[in-house]
């Protein structure tokens, strides 16, 4: 109800209904009058008519998501091959025969927890609401004030990004941009003085260690860098899964996900993005980076069917969120032989691209096309490497809440994009519903999106839709396009 409050501001200020009203309209003690009734059905793109209707729809406005996790379960059928007894023997013989480390598979385990809840972890974001007062935005020396009350110093040290060579031999910069060493000292890199929004980042993980760990002597260090996702360029990585291997990923997790509620607490954020339509540039305002509002957005939207994607060239990914199922595109543990290129996220890593590029896209999910729309940023880490940040959605749930067939939809656009080469302009009849829906979700991406072609993507190249295949007769089309 505040969303819809403040939105009916925007629309018509004299008009709009107060949260108050709304509620007791929603509980039938008032009747909104016929402006004020206009202003909410611009805002959900419906006549007046479709409000004044008695006869309930047979379907729920805002349809429940069938699988809320970011990837498909399987039966663990049967029960007995899937005993704690056997898992313990299974895993690390999978791992060592697949070369996975057991900090990996414990951040694939925490992937698959945070996709499950979509996000949403109460209990984190009060612990940072606590410490940070709801306050936005905290400036540098705000953060520093809170780990001062804390009992952390701070100290400075000279530390240069250094070269290394990924598994395919290719060379990029690891920076360590800084540590926490028990009882409570933080040494920070000199070069993070250039770079405050990584300077408030660092220090809120640290302070979010101390908060949820008590300071319990771990050793934390963050890095800035093409690598696994974060692991600790200290500790020697190992096949074998153990306790320490969870325990480090869990609090890294923990930790970052503190940061992020600290710098960007969660209704006053939500406010400022639906003034702004959800563009990547309200980080300028914050004084964050990017990456941590595009990930804030997957946590603070109303709308629930997020990705989020931070990708370093050739097409390594360093981070994932899948809370709308969407397929890991490529891989952020091996690469493959056979990649899509036309993923808006990794076609900006090999175009000089500048600022934004909005892309809507028909991926086929279980044998069914989806439409998703994503918004891409290239940006360099604090290590000087170039990596492109992707928010995303899926716009079928939002297409089907307006009562349309999203399937018939998604079909039809899949289908004139298969005939045109992969790509296309996008019909009028279907571009007037996509921009109906980008008006209720409020996101101004997806109209730019819209105005662009749609593209078809798969997840593997073995399964291209493009006709030819990107892939036709052994051939990668896609490297000649």
């Amino acid at each position: 109800m505040e969303d819809l409050s403040a939105r009916c501001v925007r629309v018509d200020s004299s008009n709009a209904p107060s949260v108050s009203y709304l509620s007791m309209i929603e509980r039938g003690k008032r009747v909104p009058s016929a402006h004020m009734l206009a202003v909410i059905a611009a805002v959900f793109q419906k006549e007046v008519d479709w409000f004044l209707d008695d006869v309930p729809e047979d379907e729920a406005i805002t349809p429940e998501k069938g699988n809320k996790g970011g990837v498909s379960g399987m039966p663990l059928e049967p029960s007995f091959l899937f005993s704690n007894d056997i898992l313990q023997i299974a895993i690390p013989e999978m791992l060592s025969q697949t070369g996975t480390s057991g900090r990996q598979f414990a951040h694939l385990l925490i992937r698959a927890h945070q996709e499950h809840h979509q996000n949403h972890f109460p209990d984190l974001e009060r612990a940072a609401e606590e410490v940070g007062l709801k306050r936005m935005p905290l400036a540098i020396e705000d953060i520093m004030d809170i780990a001062k009350g804390m009992g952390l110093k701070i100290k400075w040290i000279d530390r240069a990004p250094k070269e290394v060579m990924d598994e395919r031999g290719m060379s990029s910069k690891q920076l360590v941009t800084s540590f926490f060493e028990p009882p409570g000292t933080i040494y920070v890199s000199n070069i993070l003085k250039t770079r405050p929004n990584r300077l408030k980042y660092d220090l809120a993980v640290h302070i979010g260690h101390c908060v949820l760990h008590n300071k319990d002597g771990l050793k934390s260090v963050m890095m800035s860098g093409r690598r696994e996702d974060s692991e600790d360029a200290y500790a020697p990585q190992s096949n074998n899964i153990n306790a320490q291997d969870i325990l480090h990923a869990w609090r890294d997790f923990e930790s970052s996900f503190f940061a992020g509620a600290l710098l960007c607490p969660k209704v006053p954020y939500r406010q400022l993005l639906d003034r702004h339509g959800y563009e990547i540039s309200v980080h300028k305002q914050l004084q964050v980076s990017a990456s941590v509002a595009m990930r804030r957005m997957t946590v603070v939207s109303p709308y629930t069917h997020w990705h989020y994607f931070d990708a370093y060239a050739p097409g390594k990914l360093k981070a994932v969120y899948r809370g709308n199922g969407i397929p890991l595109p490529w891989g952020n543990m091996r690469l493959v032989e056979d990649p899509c290129q036309h993923w808006a996220v990794f076609r900006m890593i090999s175009e000089p691209t500048e600022g934004t590029s909005a892309q809507i896209s028909i991926l086929n999910v279980g044998n069914e096309p989806r439409i998703y729309c994503c918004e891409s940023i290239k940006v360099d880490d604090s290590a000087g490497n170039p990596h492109v940040l992707c928010a995303g959605i899926d716009l079928n749930p939002a297409i089907e809440a307006q009562g349309k067939d999203a399937q018939s939809i998604a079909n039809d656009l899949k289908q004139a994009c298969a005939g045109n080469g992969g790509s296309i302009d996008i019909p009028k009849h279907i571009k007037k519903d996509l921009t109906s829906v980008a008006k209720i979700l409020n996101i101004n991406w997806i109209e730019r999106g819209i105005k662009n072609e749609a593209r078809l993507i798969c997840s593997r190249g073995a399964v291209c839709p493009r006709q030819p295949s990107c892939y036709a007769a052994g051939r990668n089309l896609c490297e000649d396009n």
